[in-house]
């Protein structure tokens, strides 16, 4: 089963910088221009070259201001979907991340298991504002700086759904092989109540929620008085390239969420996890600030 994207970093398009020094032309008032340029001009021009242009390219990026939202219900959970970017930006994006990103690695790239440590099943690496940091499995991840291009990706998700974050924690999916567990995201370190926004790029692949009371099994039935009996069915989210998930309170709370494995799945798949951080609870990691 083939990818229906690009992935491959070699083939990423690179943008020209509008900043660049002009090449000497064979044209005679252009060469003569050329020779008259002071050299220290020429090293003051390209040294701003390089944060002029990032700043210029995460300004460039084209977003889906009004998100056609498809919401979903169930009890106790609420979602909100729909795409944050057209399929050629979010291939650039998912390009510019596998150029610009470094994931974690040692005990950062660990999380605590039945007592041991065990490597985490994908890349991760978490960014936000200063002294943030997320714990949960017996792991706390501290936030890097927000770089150009996630500040920007930042502020697009705050426009399409109306909140604020301090935190994203990203994950990489090389193929996939590499999943992620059933959980909830209802750390102390969280802000309680807040929602959490889920942003996809690359290989599209299945998002599972199971209630707490149905775990286990495909469904069970729980009986609510005398002759009252009700089943919950897990809800399976297809996340797409250049989509948003939006899980709101009290979600959480009541349903657990994995993206189990998919073999057939031969894409690269990247997710950022926009949040927001409650600082008194956040701990310290030796190292960062």
């Amino acid at each position: 089963m083939q990818s229906d994207f690009n992935t491959e970093p070699k083939r990423c398009l690179k943008r020209t910088s509008t900043n660049s020094v002009d090449r000497p032309t064979t044209n005679s008032r252009n060469a003569t221009a050329s020779k008259n340029m002071k050299i220290a001009d020429f090293f003051t021009k390209s040294e701003k070259t390089s944060s002029d242009s990032a700043k210029k390219e995460a300004s460039e990026i084209q977003f889906i201001n009004k998100v056609s939202w498809k919401i979903i219900e169930r009890e106790n959970l609420s979602l909100r979907y729909g795409l944050l970017y057209s399929k050629s930006t979010a291939a650039n994006l998912l390009c510019r991340c596998e150029k610009e990103l470094q994931y974690n690695t040692g005990d950062l790239a660990k999380v605590k298991m039945f007592g041991k440590l065990i490597d985490i099943p994908r890349k991760q690496v978490a960014h936000g504002d200063a002294g943030l940091s997320y714990t949960f499995s017996g792991n706390t991840v501290p936030a890097l700086p927000w770089t150009p291009l996630l500040r920007e990706i930042r502020d697009h998700v705050s426009k399409a759904t109306g909140y604020e974050f301090n935190f994203v924690l990203i994950n990489r999916y090389k193929d996939g092989h590499d999943y992620m567990g059933e959980h909830k995201d209802d750390e102390k370190d969280l802000c309680q109540g807040y929602p959490i926004a889920s942003l996809s790029l690359g290989q599209s692949r299945d998002f599972i929620f199971k209630h707490q009371d149905c775990r286990g099994g495909q469904k069970k039935s729980k009986s609510l008085g005398k002759g009252d009996v009700r089943t919950l069915d897990p809800v399976s989210i297809l996340l797409e390239h250049g989509s948003l998930l939006l899980m709101e309170h009290p979600t959480n709370s009541f349903w657990y969420h994995s993206l189990p494995r998919r073999t057939r799945a031969l894409g690269i798949r990247l997710n950022m996890t926009f949040r927001r951080m409650n600082a008194a609870y956040c701990k310290p990691v030796p190292g960062y600030s």
